[in-house]
C-alpha cells in the first residue's frame, strides 16, 4: 500500500509545499535536539523560553527556504546542488538568528529570546545533516521499494573511472525508465584500481574475463573515456570483443545535448569508431571566406557524399545554393531535411547532368561562382556491364558541366574523383580518370580553375561494404568477401566532405589533392571485427564466404598512379599529387570522339576508354582480352590511335 501510495503513476513527484512542511518539521526537532545537547541532555533550561523561540526560529528557516527555493528539488534526484541550496537555507537563517538575538538584546522586542550561540551552532549543525540525510534516505527508499520485485534490467561494466565515466554512471542509474546496475568500473589507472566511486569498486582492466563477466551476469561494457586515440580504443575493443558482451561507447563532450550526456546517445561501438587513424580536423579553413557571398551549384547533391556536402555548405554564408540530382526521391527527403533544420537559402533542381539544354539554362538563370561536381556512377560491378552508361554520366555529364564552367566563366571547378582512377583495372575507375584527364585539359584554358579530389571508400556511403556487412549480419550471414586479402583505404562521409570544400578552397587550378587515410584496411578483419562488435561469434555463429574477385575488383586501390608524386599543403593530411604529363590536344580529341560516338558495342567503348587511359588494363574481366598486347605493368605514355568505330 506505501508502495502504491508512493509512487503510483499520477504520483510520481511528491509537492513541494509537503517537502516545505516536512523541512518545517526536521527544523523544529532539530532546535529542540540542540537544547538537549547543550545542556547534556537533560532538563536544565527554561523550556518556556524555547517554546518562545521555537517559532521565531521556525519563521526564519522558513523565509530561507522560499528565498533559496530548496524545497523545490525532486527529492528521489538529490543531487549536489540540492545538498548547496539546503546548505545556503541554513545559513541564511542562522544568520538571521544570530541578528535578531543582538538587536533583541538592546531592543528587547521579544522577551525570553536570548538564544545562546552554541544552540544557533548546535541547530545548524543538526539541521544541514537532517535535511540533506533525510533526502537521501528517501532517495535510497524510492529506489529499494521501486525495485524490490524487479531485478535489472541489465548488469554494466563502465570503462574510465574519470570525470566521463562518472558522468556516465550517473546519467544511467538515475535514468528512470532503464533497470540497470554498474557492477563496478574499469581503468588503466592504477592508483584508481581497489578504489571505489559512489560504492562501485574500481577494478583493473585485467578482470575483464569470460568467468568475471558471467559471474557478474555483464550484458554491456560502455566505454566513457574522452579524447581516446581510435588505434588505442580498437586495442582495449579488441581485449574484450570475443566476451558475450555488447560494446558500447560514450561520445565526445562536444556532442552532448547541451553540455549534458542522455542515455540515448550512449551508442554500440561502431567499425567508423576504430578508423587507424584519428579524425580529421581542418584547421585556418579559407572556407568561410571563399563562400562568401558566392553562388554555388553542387551536382549530385543528393548522393552520400555530394548530400553531406550540401549539409556542410549550408553552415556558410553563401548568395545562394542550387542542388541538382536525377534521383527524385532522394532530392525530396534532403530538402525536407535541411528545411527542419532551418536551411531555406537553397534550390532543389531535378536534372540529368547530360542534358546540355537543361544544364546551360540553370547555368544561364543561375550563373554559379563555384561548382562542385559529385554526380557520378560508381558501382564496379555495374558499371562493368554497362560501359556505355559510364561513359555517359562520368566523361560525358562531367564534360558538358566542365565545358559549361569554362563558358560562363565559373570560378572554381572542385571534381570528386576516387582512387579506383589510379592504374584503373575496371569501366568506372577508367571512366573517371578520363574525366580527370578532361578537367586538365580545360585547365589549359585558363579561365575556370580546376581541383581534383581523390579518396578511398567512404564508411556508410550507398553500396559500400559496411551496410552490405549490417545487412546480412541482420539476415544471419554469410558475410560475402570477394577475395580473403583484399584490403581497402576508408574515410567517413564527413571527412570525405570536408575534404572536398578545403581543396576548393585552397585550390589554385590545376591540382589533384589526395588524402593521407592512414592503413588500408583488410576486408576480411572488417568483416570479423563487425561480427564481433555485433555481439556475434565468428565462425560459430555467423560465417564469411569468399565469393572471388568481382569483375574489374582490385585487391589494393591506389592513391597515386605511376610517375605521380606529392607536395605538401598547409594540412599535414592533404597533399597534392603531380600528376604525369599528358598530351592535352590528343588526350582532348579522343575524350570528344569518345563522348559524341554511338557506342552501342561495349568492346568499342572500351577499347577506346584503353587508348585514352594506356594504364587502363582489365582485371578479372571480359574485357582482359583487349589487353593481349599489353604487357601488365607497362604505362606507356605514347600517343595512342583512335581505333575505328561503328557508327
Amino acid at each position: 500500500m506505501i508502495k502504491k501510495y508512493l509512487f503510483d503513476n499520477n504520483r510520481h513527484y511528491a509537492s513541494k509545499w509537503t517537502v516545505l512542511l516536512i523541512d518545517l518539521g526536521i527544523v523544529s526537532v532539530s532546535f529542540v535536539l540542540a537544547y538537549f545537547i547543550r545542556f547534556n541532555l537533560s532538563f536544565d533550561f527554561d523550556v518556556q523560553r524555547l517554546w518562545v523561540q521555537l517559532p521565531v526560529v521556525t519563521l526564519l528557516f522558513l523565509g530561507a527556504f522560499l528565498v533559496s527555493g530548496s524545497y523545490k528539488g525532486v527529492v528521489r534526484h538529490t543531487g549536489m546542488k540540492d545538498v548547496y541550496a539546503i546548505f545556503n537555507a541554513v545559513c541564511l537563517a542562522s544568520i538571521g538568528a544570530i541578528v535578531l538575538v543582538m538587536l533583541n538584546r538592546y531592543g528587547g522586542y521579544i522577551d525570553n529570546f536570548t538564544i545562546p550561540l552554541s544552540i544557533i551552532i548546535y541547530n545548524s549543525l543538526l539541521t544541514f545533516l537532517a535535511l540533506t540525510a533525510s533526502r537521501y534516505i528517501f532517495k535510497i527508499a524510492y529506489e529499494s521499494l521501486i525495485n524490490s520485485n524487479e531485478a535489472p534490467a541489465k548488469n554494466i561494466v563502465v570503462y574510465g573511472a574519470g570525470e566521463s565515466g562518472i558522468i556516465t554512471y550517473n546519467t544511467l542509474t538515475n535514468h528512470s525508465k532503464m533497470k540497470v546496475k554498474v557492477v563496478g568500473f574499469v581503468d588503466n589507472n592504477l592508483q584508481k584500481v581497489g578504489k571505489q566511486i559512489n560504492g562501485v569498486k574500481v577494478y583493473d582492466k585485467k578482470v575483464l574475463t569470460e568467468e568475471f563477466v558471467k559471474f557478474n551476469n555483464i550484458s554491456e561494457v560502455i566505454f566513457s573515456i574522452q579524447s581516446i586515440h581510435p588505434k588505442q580504443l580498437r586495442t582495449l575493443v579488441n581485449e574484450i570483443v570475443d566476451l558475450p558482451v555488447n560494446v558500447k561507447i560514450v561520445p565526445p563532450v562536444e556532442d552532448w545535448i547541451n553540455g549534458e550526456l542522455k542515455v540515448s546517445q550512449i551508442k554500440r561501438v561502431q567499425i567508423e569508431d576504430l578508423l587507424d587513424r584519428p579524425p580529421i580536423q581542418i584547421k585556418n579553413s579559407k572556407i568561410t571566406k571563399d563562400f562568401d557571398d558566392k553562388v554555388i551549384m553542387v551536382t549530385g547533391g543528393a548522393g552520400s557524399i555530394g548530400s553531406e556536402l550540401v549539409r556542410q555548405i549550408c553552415k556558410y554564408n553563401y548568395r545562394s545554393l542550387v542542388v541538382i540530382d536525377q534521383a527524385e526521391s532522394a532530392l525530396y527527403d534532403l530538402q525536407q531535411e535541411l528545411k527542419q533544420a532551418g536551411f531555406y537559402n537553397f534550390i532543389p533542381i531535378v536534372g540529368d547532368i547530360r542534358d546540355k539544354n537543361k544544364m546551360r539554362i540553370l547555368f544561364e538563370e543561375y550563373k554559379p561562382n563555384r561548382i562542385f561536381h559529385a554526380a557520378a556512377y560508381k558501382h564496379v560491378p555495374l558499371m562493368e556491364q554497362n560501359p556505355y552508361e559510364a561513359v555517359k554520366i562520368n566523361v560525358a555529364g562531367t564534360k558538358t558541366i566542365t565545358d559549361l564552367a569554362v563558358d560562363f566563366d565559373v570560378e572554381k571547378f572542385v571534381f570528386v574523383s576516387t582512387d579506383k582512377a589510379v592504374n584503373p583495372t575496371n569501366i568506372m575507375g577508367a571512366s573517371k580518370r578520363i574525366a580527370e584527364m578532361y578537367i586538365s585539359c580545360r585547365q589549359q584554358d585558363g579561365r575556370t580553375k580546376f581541383v581534383t579530389t581523390r579518396f578511398g571508400n567512404v564508411l556508410g556511403s550507398n553500396g559500400s561494404v559496411i551496410p552490405l556487412f549490417r545487412k546480412q549480419i541482420e539476415k544471419g550471414g554469410p558475410l560475402t568477401v570477394t577475395h580473403k586479402d583484399i584490403t581497402r583505404y576508408f574515410m567517413t562521409i564527413p571527412e570525405a566532405s570536408q575534404l572536398v570544400l578545403e581543396a576548393g578552397a585552397m585550390g589554385k587550378g590545376g591540382e589533384i589533392f589526395i588524402f593521407d587515410m592512414g592503413e588500408s584496411v583488410k576486408i576480411m578483419d572488417l568483416a570479423k571485427n563487425m561480427i564481433r562488435l555485433s555481439g556475434l561469434h565468428y565462425p560459430d555463429e555467423i560465417d564469411i564466404k569468399i565469393t572471388g574477385l568481382r569483375p574489374g575488383e582490385k585487391l589494393y586501390e591506389e592513391l597515386l598512379a605511376n610517375g605521380e608524386n606529392t607536395l605538401p599543403t598547409y594540412h599535414d593530411k592533404i597533399m597534392i599529387s603531380k600528376v604525369k604529363d599528358i598530351d592535352y590536344t590528343n588526350t582532348r580529341t579522343m575524350i570528344d570522339e569518345l563522348c559524341i560516338s554511338n557506342l552501342f558495342l561495349k568492346e568499342n567503348v572500351v577499347q577506346l576508354m584503353k587508348s585514352i587511359v594506356p594504364e587502363y588494363i582489365s582485371n578479372n574481366s571480359d574485357f582482359c582480352k583487349l589487353d593481349d598486347n599489353k604487357k601488365v605493368g607497362s604505362k606507356s605514355h605514347s600517343k595512342p590511335e583512335i581505333p575505328q568505330l561503328n557508327s
